[in-house]
């Protein structure tokens, strides 16, 4: 008891010397907190595409590009030669069109015609001190990812004062190549405007085209605030249901954490564990998992706590005897007296001898059991060998053992030496109990599915009344007083346990054949 009390509590102390394992980031997040992060990040990696639409928008403005290099060119071929009427038709009908403000200066850079003065402007810059917060938000929001994504930075679109060529860096470009230019510029309110410069004839006349393409920004802010509604919603539903699942997992945990606590410090008679009836998953298998090994766990200390009181009784009965005798031994002077007095004292320690055998025996039966390896075993070659082996000792006191196996494969898996402790107990009691020269029938079946031993005496039998006590702990009720203290009572129990860590059973019924005498019938099941 004491050895094996030592061992539990040794493999509950941490090892001496070990570093405590350092656990992980995930070990160190809360389940709750996995299961945001799991359903959230998809979603942040979803929302990584208003990031995305930026290079959208760059796309969009480099096709703007190429079309307003083409539309500079084409009306710059359209305007030379033409006649001074002709030229500011072009320049008013093509702005309309194409929703352009269209300049055109001389060889000496002064401006010459400008569609908005000759018509109604085609467009008109936004002015953002009327602006809601809805503008205002989408701009913010603009240039955050601007920042993010490290946007070069755009020049801001300011009309000169002076309306001369000079004023313009793509129309110098342009003059001093021969060949368009385009220019990106920003707008106070955060959409493009795109210029094009190109020479008209060979005179040094060049055209300036001006187009402040709004329906880039506005589909882009579009795409991006139906993706981020999109993520909020998703986000926010992914959210809830991850905090739902997360009650529905955490809270039994626990509940069942507490329980578990509270049953380590030694309170668990009064705590109930949650069994979780109404769950069929599999935090309510866990549940009733954990309700049925603390129930398990009273057991085993109820049973720990009423073996150790039992065993005080029981070699406190010899140790009285023992003290009493060896007290008189000194003032006894009688030859007979003194002998008698050194008998009891010898049988008092071979007493006090075997019961400390048995007790140590019993109380490593569960843990090697725990630990034992099972091994595919022909039982009724091992009841036979034990029988011939008894024979060989002279165990069997002149009892002969009949043993009849009928002719079955009777192979089970289980423990040899454990299997073998149980038959010599089982033999062992039904030699004590039979009368001299009274035959021991042994019998061994198989139905398929159990493997059953009976063993049968010519004893006195038990009464059905008993016949549950038998293998409780130090019961040992026999009819010759002469054979008192030689039993400890452990041997029966000894062998229901080891019978049932094999997901057997041993029990005491009538003989078969009805005749007096007790049967002891052991049942394991077969191997596959």
């Amino acid at each position: 008891m004491g050895r094996l009390a030592g061992e539990a509590l040794g493999d509950a102390q941490p090892a001496i010397g070990r570093a405590p394992e350092r656990p992980d980031l995930a070990g160190r997040l809360s389940l709750t907190a996995r299961i945001l992060a799991v359903n959230i990040l998809p979603l942040a990696l979803l929302s990584g595409g208003l990031f995305y639409l930026d290079t959208y928008r760059t796309q969009l403005i480099n096709e703007r590009f190429k079309l307003a290099r083409i539309e500079a060119q084409i009306t710059a071929e359209a305007l030379a030669g033409a006649t001074r009427e002709r030229q500011e038709a072009l320049l008013v009908q093509i702005g309309r069109e194409q929703g352009m403000r269209m300049r055109l200066f001389d060889a000496d850079g002064a401006l010459t015609a400008d569609s908005f003065a000759l018509a109604e402007p085609a467009f008109e810059l936004n002015d953002i001190t009327d602006d809601n917060w809805e503008q205002q938000f989408a701009r913010w929001l603009d240039r955050t990812v601007d920042t993010i994504v490290s946007a070069e930075a755009v020049t801001d679109y300011v009309e000169p004062e002076a309306q001369t060529a000079d004023a313009w860096p793509e129309l110098v470009q342009a003059r001093e190549d021969g060949l368009s230019q385009i220019r990106l510029y920003d707008w106070v309110d955060g959409t493009p405007v795109i210029t094009a410069a190109a020479p008209v004839g060979l005179q040094g006349a060049t055209l300036l085209t001006v187009r402040n393409p709004v329906d880039i920004t506005e589909s882009v802010r579009s795409a991006r605030s139906a993706l981020m509604f999109a993520v909020l919603v998703v986000l926010g539903a992914s959210a809830l249901l991850s905090l739902y699942l997360a009650r529905t997992i955490v809270s039994p945990l626990q509940l069942l954490a507490s329980a578990a606590q509270k049953v380590r410090q030694g309170r668990e008679r009064d705590v109930e564990v949650p069994r979780l009836p109404e769950r069929s998953d599999e935090i309510g298998q866990l549940a009733r998992s954990v309700s049925d090994m603390t129930l398990a766990l009273r057991q085993r200390i109820d049973a720990v706590d009423s073996f150790a009181a039992d065993v005080a009784h029981e070699i406190k009965n010899p140790l009285a005897s023992l003290r009493s005798a060896v007290e008189s031994l000194p003032k006894v002077t009688d030859a007979d007296t003194r002998r008698e007095l050194e008998q009891i004292i010898t049988h008092d320690v071979r007493r006090i001898d075997r019961l400390v055998t048995e007790i140590s025996d019993a109380s490593r039966i569960d843990a090697e059991m725990s630990r034992a390896t099972r091994e595919r075993i022909d039982f009724a070659q091992l009841v036979r060998a034990i029988i011939g082996s008894r024979e060989f000792r002279a165990e069997n006191e002149n009892h002969r053992i009949e043993l009849d196996t009928r002719g079955f494969a009777a192979n089970v898996d289980g423990v040899g030496a454990r299997l073998e402790r149980v038959v010599e107990n089982l033999l062992d009691n039904a030699v004590s109990f039979s009368p001299p020269e009274a035959p021991i029938e042994v019998a061994i079946d198989n139905d398929g599915n159990c493997v059953t031993l009976t063993v049968s005496d010519s004893g006195p039998g038990i009464p059905e009344e008993s016949r549950e006590k038998v293998f409780q702990r130090f019961h040992s009720v026999r009819p010759d007083e002469e054979d008192f203290g030689n039993h400890s009572g452990l041997g029966l129990a000894i062998a229901r346990t080891i019978a049932e860590a094999h997901d057997g059973s041993l029990s005491a019924v009538a003989r078969p054949d009805g005749k007096p005498g007790a049967c002891l019938r052991l049942r394991l099941p077969a191997a596959a």
